[in-house]
């Protein structure tokens, strides 16, 4: 029933509340702060690795390496740069061929080639002659504390109840029962890679992924991490989407199988909810997300910018819209309904006529037609735009939120972590 209501809020907001340039005269467009995840990128397939045991089949040529930006995700970024110059002259924020000043623009990503790769391209296609420089605070091809979405602090206790949290998604049969709702589309995967015509499977190395243990380990200073079938499920299609978009044969893409657009949003499901359970619990959301909210609200008030990229990963956009509290969606036009590949989480400022200020915060994302076809992306033509709401937050009849609002509900997100801290750490002085 959740899913149904969610497909129709997505219908209903794409066809009513996302008009592809500023649909209020009366505001004026102040500031936009945008996190971003990186665009599309090489799995893991190499022979050796699981991808390459995995499937008799051989994978698309990737035009990267692995876990780098493709040259397919270096044009489609470059375009999405291209659309937002053309939206953000349109409403008058930039001027043409903006060169700007020094603190009026912002570029920071985290130091993997595909993070950094992404914002750099997208820089070119919105400031095709500015030098705009990269920021990245961590050494080449590590994680940024910023962006590494791992656990700020444990206790045994915290893990306990975090583990319960995630655990309760499966309803009684816990995480047992989260893996019994991925049957059909884990047997999806399996019947597109052909994993039982494998010779890895046949030798016993990998089983069937639709049964098994799954195990969670949460450590401090370390990503959230799981074991067992989903993980392996979602190794598989997450490649499976990644060759969808690079490979413009439908049925070379799915391995000579046929298969509707329903049916790769099935196959991606299992890469979503394998994402929701590591990141999206509201114990561990707000502990992985609170240097991000933190980097996020400070850009939102930073003297004389008007324009912030952070450029980051899904674990990042899932991780911040659940600390947030924002309300469930299904994203439409797109097999990745809930982090697209490439996808900007916007917070748009806006300034009324009498000088109040609002937020307006969206999702904007190629659809997964465009992204397959190389579609230009003009005001005519724009990436899709959808509205993220958040629970107990309204909104004016234009869509947006007050300021003091917009401010409460981060610095709430923000503030959610200390409580935590002292919290847990309470219960392990008293247990000690």
């Amino acid at each position: 029933m959740k899913r149904i209501f969610a497909i129709l809020l997505a219908v209903t907001c794409f066809l009513y509340c996302c008009p592809a340039t500023a649909e209020q005269s009366s505001y004026t467009l102040d500031r936009v702060v945008i996190l971003s995840r990186h665009n599309i990128r090489s799995p893991l397939s190499g022979s050796g690795s699981l991808l390459g045991d995995i499937t008799p089949h051989e994978w698309f040529e990737w035009t990267s390496r692995s876990g780098e930006l493709s040259l397919r995700g270096a044009v489609s970024e470059t375009m999405m740069g291209q659309y937002f110059r053309l939206w953000l002259e349109q409403e008058g924020l930039i001027p043409e061929n903006w060169r700007p000043e020094e603190g009026a623009v912002r570029f920071y990503a985290n130091a993997k080639q595909r993070t950094l790769a992404t914002a750099k391209y997208f820089s070119a296609g919105l400031l095709p002659v500015a030098d705009v420089p990269v920021e990245s605070h961590a050494e080449y091809d590590a994680m940024d504390p910023v962006f590494e979405p791992s656990l700020n602090f444990v206790t045994d206790e915290y893990v306990r109840d975090a583990v319960e949290q995630i655990s309760s998604m499966g309803g009684e049969a816990g995480l047992d029962g989260i893996l019994a709702n991925l049957n059909d589309a884990v047997s999806l995967v399996m019947d597109v890679a052909d994993i039982e015509q494998s010779e890895a499977y046949q030798s016993g190395q990998y089983g069937d992924l639709r049964s098994g243990e799954t195990t969670l380990t949460l450590e401090e200073g370390k990503e959230p991490k799981m074991t067992g079938p989903i993980k392996t499920a979602t190794s598989v299609a997450d490649a499976l989407t990644f060759q969808y978009y690079e490979e413009t044969d439908d049925k070379k893409a799915a391995f000579g199988h046929d298969l509707s657009e329903a049916d790769w949003q099935l196959i991606h499901t299992v890469v979503d909810v394998y994402g929701e359970m590591l990141f999206s619990a509201p114990l561990v959301s707000v502990n992985v997300a609170h240097p991000l909210l933190e980097e996020i609200r400070s850009e939102m008030t930073a003297e004389n910018r008007k324009f912030s990229f952070l450029c980051g990963h899904d674990s990042n956009v899932c991780s911040v819209l659940a600390a947030m509290n924002a309300e469930e969606y299904l994203l439409p036009e797109t097999v990745e309904q809930h982090t697209p590949i490439g996808v900007k989480l916007v917070f748009e400022r806006w300034v009324a006529e009498g000088g109040e200020a609002f937020w307006k915060v969206s999702m904007v994302y190629q659809s997964t037609a465009q992204l397959r076809a190389l579609e230009q992306l003009t005001l005519e033509n724009p990436p899709v735009k959808y509205p993220i709401r958040f629970e107990g937050i309204a909104v004016n009849d234009d869509g947006m939120i007050p300021e003091a609002d917009m401010f409460t509900l981060l610095d709430t997100a923000i503030d959610a972590y200390d409580d935590l801290l002292e919290e847990y750490t309470a219960e392990e002085e008293k247990a000690a």
